[in-house]
């Protein structure tokens, strides 16, 4: 490499905002709708959204009412080599249209019944493109599969970084243990082990991670979200994210009036488990419909938000760092270049000091004050958390507005019309690269799933009926009854 070659690419990774990643969010803000572009909107300013895989392993081994899989999806081997392959065909695409780096999730059925290494593999592959993998599973797998996994053959970490995002609701059946529990409660134990296991991955290995709990929320447990937020708040999770249920996938398991549960009812029952107001007007992914979702500190229980609408000057800090620092990225980047794109970002716009200086202080402020800080940051009682609602949509009004948004057709029928412009806005897709195609959440699983699970029954069918194989489940090899039964 020629001196000028060097040089070249030594400017390119410290430069404040990749020129790849600016042109990405350019094109996301100008093809969001425009009802979406607010000012308090990020996507297209400082991310292009939330990624995430299909049709690589839809099998699970819960069952769970409601369940967004379709009726064929536990009709599917689980096939790592299936994965490895199809994961990093759809990492491309979204390499190729949504820039050098987002969050992409490891979704499908239960991630943990992919073979270790497969499983490992995949996260490499999504990192190789500068996706930030989460895998998501229900937790109920053990401490020796997870070290299978963030460890390579030669017992040396894989990564310097997890992500997993553990769903837990009583509404799921046949986790051991708790094959069906009778309230939130019950399952707490579970919460923390499944959290223990990776502070005990940073002691053993040194591997760091990120943990997110989800919980589907229904009227069966709208009422009990206030206390599993309280009872989660004091656990290792770093995001709380709550999904009003959907009619959405397998309507055998819908057992209840979904549409009782709002946005809103959940945020409420959130707040009164913080013991406090959760600001979350001053930054909205996506449509306010959909997502709502709020980040700050927590100093020894007291939420501190990094924005508050109600606070002029935090929205002047939150429109000079979208202008001017939107598109920086600070993950997955040496600490040398990280260092000095920081500097060059200030050099280059250094009236922002005192700004981001002074949002700085107003949320230590809201933790209590500096010495309230410090004397939590001594305990081990200050942490980042982000507080997350996702309002799926009925598979009803999904299927008829997805068509005629693929025809360039507006309804005039005012249900179809809010659908339509929620998928627009929509801040979670999946890639397709045999049509080169970017495809929302709820579209995906309304419509494309079913047909995708029909054709994966003949590429990957279940072994005939009644025959056993042996396996790898938590580390031990076991046998797993091929007619959908679990490990």
């Amino acid at each position: 490499m020629s001196i000028a070659a060097f040089a070249r690419r030594i400017e390119l990774q410290t430069r404040p905002i990749h020129p790849e990643t600016e042109a990405a969010l350019q094109k996301r803000w100008a093809e969001l709708p425009e009802h979406a572009r607010t000012p308090e909107q990020l996507l297209g300013k400082c991310a292009v959204g939330c990624e995430g895989t299909h049709g690589v392993f839809p099998k699970c081994n819960l069952t769970c009412s409601p369940c967004y899989h379709s009726a064929d999806a536990n009709k599917v081997r689980i096939d790592g080599d299936h994965t490895v392959t199809e994961v990093t065909k759809q990492m491309a695409l979204l390499r190729q249209i949504r820039g050098p780096r987002a969050h992409a999730q490891l979704i499908g059925g239960e991630v943990s019944l992919l073979p270790p290494k497969a499983h490992r593999d995949t996260l490499k592959a999504m990192r190789a493109v500068g996706r930030e993998p989460m895998s998501m599973t229900h937790g109920d797998f053990d401490y020796d599969y997870l070290l299978d996994v963030v460890l390579d053959d030669d017992g040396k970490p894989a990564f310097e970084k997890v992500s997993f995002a553990a769903h837990f609701d009583s509404l799921m059946r046949g986790r051991r243990g708790a094959v069906r529990p009778r309230s939130e409660a019950e399952l707490n134990p579970f919460r923390e082990k499944f959290a223990e296991m990776f502070i005990d991955l940073k002691k053993q290995t040194g591997v760091k991670s990120y943990l997110a709990h989800n919980m589907t929320v229904t009227p069966t447990n709208l009422d009990e979200v206030e206390q599993v937020t309280r009872d989660v708040l004091g656990m290792r999770y770093d995001m709380m994210s709550f999904q009003p249920a959907a009619f959405i996938g397998d309507d055998r398991r819908w057992k209840e009036n979904f549409e009782e549960v709002t946005i809103d009812a959940v945020w409420d029952r959130i707040e009164a488990g913080a013991g406090q107001k959760l600001p979350h007007k001053a930054v909205q992914f996506g449509d306010p419909r959909c997502n709502r979702h709020t980040v700050g500190v927590m100093v020894d229980g007291r939420f501190a938000s990094v924005l508050d609408a109600d606070e002029p000057k935090d929205i002047a800090a939150r429109d000079r760092f979208l202008k001017h620092y939107g598109g920086m990225i600070f993950g997955d980047i040496p600490r040398w270049a990280l260092t000095v794109k920081v500097i060059r970002a200030i050099l280059s716009h250094p009236q922002d000091l005192p700004p981001l200086i002074g949002l700085m202080s107003r949320i230590v402020k809201r933790g209590g004050g500096l010495r309230a800080v410090i004397r939590a940051a001594r305990k081990g009682k200050v942490s980042f958390k982000t507080f997350v609602v996702h309002n799926f949509m009925d598979a009803e009004q999904v299927k008829p507005a997805w068509d005629m948004m693929k025809k360039g057709i507006v309804s005039d029928d005012p249900k179809l019309k809010e659908t339509q412009e929620r998928l627009g806005a929509c801040m979670y897709a999946m890639s397709h690269p045999e049509t080169g195609e970017l495809v929302p959440a709820c579209a995906q699983h309304s419509v494309l799933d079913p047909i995708e699970n029909i054709g994966l029954r003949t590429l990957l069918p279940l072994e005939p009926k009644g025959e056993r194989r042996t396996g790898i489940s938590n580390g031990k090899v076991d046998e797993l009854v091929t007619d959908g039964s679990r490990w």
